[in-house]
């Protein structure tokens, strides 16, 4: 992991969240720490970030970090996205995850036709104040599960809208984390997915992290938005996962 400069950046973030020191070593290995402030993860829970396959897990107790040590010694790292492997510590509760960890550079950006060419069908993204009336159309179409998943109410960056027929039928944003990591918000109403609003709008998005020089990073669980990540020019680099041990 030490040796990829991609791995290194985007590991920048997961390390201060973490909360205390940590660091991703090489590929399969992994380090388990107990860190009760940890923001990897809901408090209380365990957190799991896997980067380059080397793995960083943070418990809340010394007893929950030492029962993840005896589950997980000679697991390669790169399972540890494995809700299943954290069964042989403690029982489960909710799980979030595992969520796909997506990263892009300037280099590999690949804007969508939307974003770079007015006359590409797809109307080009207007930019918003971040909390735009507007944009609660949007997150009541979307549903509540879906709207808390993009984290678009969140987004501490403008945000970039596409409209169809007046109304805003996607929109994207970013959250400035630790590290100059742009953690990227994109919402589609339902009944419009699929027609490339998305893509045009998390592309505008991007591309003003980039401007700024700030990692676009893309966490997901759906194969449409890992899509989606991909067609910009996004590179899966790892898993995120959080479980609630009992």
């Amino acid at each position: 992991m030490a040796d990829d400069p991609a791995v290194v950046r985007a590991a920048a973030p997961w390390r201060e969240l973490a909360a205390v020191p940590v660091a991703f070593g090489a590929a399969g290995e992994a380090e388990v720490v107990v860190s009760p402030g940890s923001r990897l993860c809901p408090p209380g829970w365990v957190g799991v970030v896997v980067l380059g396959g080397a793995a960083v897990v943070t418990a809340p107790t010394q007893e929950t970090a030492d029962r993840i040590r005896a589950a997980v010694a000679g697991v390669p790292a790169g399972r540890l996205g494995d809700p299943a492997v954290f069964t042989r510590a403690f029982p489960l509760g909710r799980v979030l995850g595992p969520a796909a960890l997506a990263y892009v550079s300037a280099a590999g950006f690949r804007p969508a036709a939307g974003d770079a060419d007015p006359d590409a069908g797809v109307e080009r993204p207007e930019r918003l104040p971040a909390g735009h009336p507007d944009l609660t159309g949007l997150h009541r179409a979307a549903g509540r599960a879906d709207a808390d998943e993009a984290g678009l109410d969140e987004i501490t960056s403008p945000a970039f809208a596409v409209r169809v027929d007046g109304r805003i039928a996607a929109a994207a944003g970013y959250c400035r984390w630790p590290g100059r990591t742009a953690h990227l918000a994109v919402l589609t109403a339902p009944a419009l997915r699929g027609r490339g609003l998305a893509r045009a709008a998390a592309s505008a998005a991007v591309r003003h992290a980039l401007a700024r020089d700030l990692l676009p990073q893309w966490r997901a669980r759906v194969p449409a938005s890992r899509r989606v990540a991909a067609a910009l020019g996004f590179t899966e680099l790892g898993v995120q996962l959080s479980v609630e041990p009992l």
